[in-house]
């Protein structure tokens, strides 16, 4: 007598276990996406990047000269031109939206351009030494020439008033930004925060 193994029949074919009915078939090996890679490296990038920015990265203010000297000079010269402005201070306010004489106008004009001329001649002292690095050499003559456009500004400004005009004060912006801002950015990298542009007319 033959013995057959589990399974088969008695022709020797093999029979198949019947799949149990509502077993899905076998779903196909699933790929990677092609966006995982790209997407992982953006991460590891964007980690790398804030490893170096908060620990490797210099932190010197990019405005900052190597002269010390020249800008605790500067510091000097501009608080005390600060001390003097503070006596000008005028602290009424003249509304835009009604009337005013021509006699306030006139009487702010001349309060603004004294206290332009305390900063322009504060300026002259600061311009009358260079600084003896190469970048100080290099970038204080354009703080310089920006200081000098804002000055004219003021200059403006007092020139509209004297003609009834009681318009905002506005000043040159340079790539988008207003020039006291650049001006205060140079002065705080360099820790001379007494040679950032007066705020009496900011509105």
């Amino acid at each position: 007598m033959t013995s057959h193994g589990a399974g088969a029949d008695r022709n020797g074919t093999t029979a198949t276990t019947p799949r149990p009915a509502g077993d899905a078939p076998d779903a196909p090996p699933t790929r990677p996406s092609i966006w995982r890679v790209p997407l992982m490296m953006i991460v590891v990038a964007f980690a790398a990047f804030w490893v170096w920015a908060l620990f490797f990265a210099s932190k010197e203010a990019v405005n900052k000269i190597g002269d010390r000297e020249w800008a605790r000079r500067a510091e000097g010269i501009c608080a005390a031109a600060d001390a003097e402005r503070v006596e000008l201070i005028d602290l009424r306010e003249i509304a835009r939206d009604g009337p005013a004489s021509a006699a306030e106008l006139a009487e702010r004009a001349d309060i603004v351009d004294r206290a332009t001329d305390i900063v322009e001649n504060m300026l002259g002292e600061v311009e009358a030494v260079i600084p003896d690095d190469d970048k100080g050499a290099a970038i204080v003559p354009l703080w310089i020439a920006d200081y000098r456009t804002y000055i004219g500004n003021r200059r403006t400004f007092t020139t509209r008033l004297r003609q009834g005009r009681n318009d905002p004060f506005t000043e040159t912006a340079v790539e988008g930004i207003p020039i006291s801002e650049r001006l205060e950015q140079f002065a705080g990298d360099n820790e001379m925060p007494s040679c950032a542009p007066p705020q009496d007319l900011a509105t």
